[in-house]
Formats: C-alpha cells, sequence, structure tokens
C-alpha cells in the first residue's frame, strides 16, 4: 500500500480503506472485454491492473465494471468509480464544466465512419444523402454534424443509445454507416457477420485523445494516473520489457536505477514503493506491449501512438 497517505486526498482515501479501485469501462474487443470466463481483457484493463500495482503492489485490487457513454461521466461524477478507462475524450467542457481532471493520453484516436461496401464510397464527403447511426451521449453526434455541415453535404442522423445496436443497424440497413472512434469501429467490424462487406473509411472527422479521467479534488490520485502511464511509455523508451526488466536492474544508468528501484531516494521522495515502476513492468510490460497484446490482433498499427523517437506521440516527462 502507498505510504504518506494520512492526508491523501478523498479518492484514494476511499481507495485504501475500501481495498480496491473502482473503475469504469466500456465493451469493445481489445480495449475492454470479458473473457469466456468473465475475466477482463483489453488494453484499458492493463491500466486498471497498473493502478492497483502502483497502490496495492498487485495487479488484482481493482474492480472493473461496464458502463455506457451517458451513465459513465454521471458515475464518476457522484463517486461510483474511482477513475473511468472507458476510452473517454478530453474536452475543454468536461474538464471545466463537469470538473474532471485528465490523466495522460494512452491512445490518440480519431472519429470514423464504417460504412457497407456495396454504397461503393471512398471518402466520407461522397455520403451525401446517407443514413448515419451515432451513439447519444458522445461527442460523435457533434463531430459528424459539423463535418457535413462543412463539406455541405446532408445527411439523415439516427441516434442509437446502446452500441450493441450498431451491429443490427448496419446489417438490417437501417443505417448506411455508423460514425464512432475509430477504436470502436475497428472492433465493431469484427462483430459483424461478413467483415468484408464493412470498410473503414480514411477519414478521421475529429481529434479523440483517449485519456483515464477522474473527479477533480485529489491531486495525488491525478499525479498517481499520470506516473502509472509515464512508466509504460518511459520502459518502452528504454528498451525494458517483462521479459528483461530484471537484466535492467544491473544497469549503470542512474536514470533506470531511480526507475526500476535500484536506487530508492526518488521512490521514497514521492511516497512509492521503490519497486513500483518494476512491478508493472514486469506484471503488465511496457506500452508496446500492452499495446501488441491487445491490439495487434485486430489489426492495429501504431500509427500516432508510437513512441515520439517513432514519429509518434507518446512522451513522457522525466523519471527525477
Amino acid at each position: 500500500m502507498l505510504s504518506g497517505l494520512a492526508h491523501a486526498g478523498p479518492t484514494l482515501d476511499k481507495i485504501n480503506q475500501r481495498g480496491t479501485i473502482k473503475v469504469g469501462v466500456g465493451t469493445t474487443p481489445g480495449f475492454f472485454t470479458p473473457d469466456s470466463n468473465g475475466k477482463w481483457q483489453g488494453f484499458f484493463i492493463d491500466y486498471g491492473r497498473a493502478l492497483s500495482i502502483a497502490v496495492f503492489g498487485t495487479p488484482d485490487k481493482v474492480e472493473f465494471t461496464s458502463s455506457s457513454p451517458q451513465q459513465r461521466l454521471p458515475a464518476l461524477q457522484s463517486g461510483e468509480f474511482d477513475i473511468l478507462l472507458s476510452g473517454v475524450t478530453v474536452t475543454a467542457t468536461r474538464a471545466f464544466k463537469l470538473g474532471f481532471h485528465f490523466g495522460p493520453t494512452v491512445f490518440y484516436d480519431g472519429q470514423g465512419i464504417l460504412v457497407r461496401k456495396d454504397l461503393g464510397v471512398t471518402k466520407a464527403a461522397d455520403l451525401d444523402g446517407a443514413t448515419i447511426g451515432a451513439q447519444s451521449g458522445t461527442t460523435g453526434e457533434l463531430n459528424v454534424a459539423d463535418f457535413f455541415r462543412k463539406t455541405g453535404k446532408a445527411f439523415t442522423p439516427v441516434t442509437i443509445e446502446d452500441t450493441g445496436q450498431f451491429i443490427d443497424a448496419l446489417e438490417s440497413g437501417r443505417v448506411d454507416a455508423i460514425t464512432q472512434d475509430s477504436s470502436d469501429l475497428v472492433g465493431k467490424r469484427t462483430q459483424l457477420k461478413k467483415p468484408d462487406d464493412y470498410v473503414l473509411l480514411p477519414e478521421r472527422l475529429s481529434k479523440e485523445p483517449l485519456a483515464p479521467a477522474i473527479a477533480g479534488g485529489d491531486d495525488r490520485w491525478l499525479e498517481l494516473v499520470n506516473w502509472t502511464v509515464n512508466a509504460t511509455i518511459q520502459a518502452e523508451e528504454w528498451g525494458i520489457t517483462s521479459a528483461n526488466v530484471d537484466e535492467f536492474l544491473k544497469s549503470e544508468d542512474p536514470a533506470i536505477q531511480r526507475f526500476l528501484g535500484v536506487d530508492p531516494s526518488f521512490a521514497n521522495d514521492i511516497g512509492l514503493d521503490p519497486k513500483w515502476a518494476y512491478n508493472i513492468i514486469k506484471t503488465v510490460g511496457n506500452y508496446g506491449e500492452i499495446f501488441d497484446r491487445n491490439l495487434k490482433p485486430l489489426g492495429w498499427e501504431r500509427g500516432y501512438n508510437s513512441l515520439w523517437t517513432d514519429g509518434g506521440l507518446l512522451y513522457s516527462p522525466p523519471f527525477r
């Protein structure tokens, strides 16, 4: 358990008293989905387990609950969840009006459009007059309306509350296309009876930086979230993996010694177990391992979610 938490903050106090972290998630293959035994798996699930390691030293003191886009933000505000790892887009309104704080962007996404191939369209602007399904309670409704307004094209919106209905709406012909974050659409395509009959158009209608979201008022909880994410990114930059992390314990690099707890002074200064980052990497891996394990099998390329040294946007502040 974390040290120095007598006045940690309301969220961390509740977490420590309860003995578990309550996490709100979604239901998208690769990102968060229960396996055949009901055990949650996925990209964001691994970050929930990493947080459990940072707080409790074990990956299993975390409780995942599926929450719809309509329910998740009110649930976070009411204290039902300690954190949302459900693919929440960082926006100014959510920060200022709703009072949420966001951790680092863990997945750079953008809204896409999935269409039936038999429509014969190759770009979003070709969808003039199309019927397009969008999920209520998300930024997607506004983004698709803005796109068609800017392009001078017309479309008929169909609001769908339950993401499970997207598949039926598309396969039944109720809509010509559906629009969501491209991360959601890649998963949806795998659930279609004939995935090859549908295509994800190349445009991205928006920037959708997906990040952990927490309620305001607990700075230490926010920083713990920040540095847990940063640890997975920094480990990849140094080439530290779950398989070789023990070899790096012998490193002469003082920055790596601080990071892995060989030199405990850094961890002691910030009130964490000296082995917190080591335990995260040993258990769930670095960012690349988390990505490859959960998203690569679905056909995802790293793209913007590559390290800054590889032309991507992932960059960790220094661990000092």
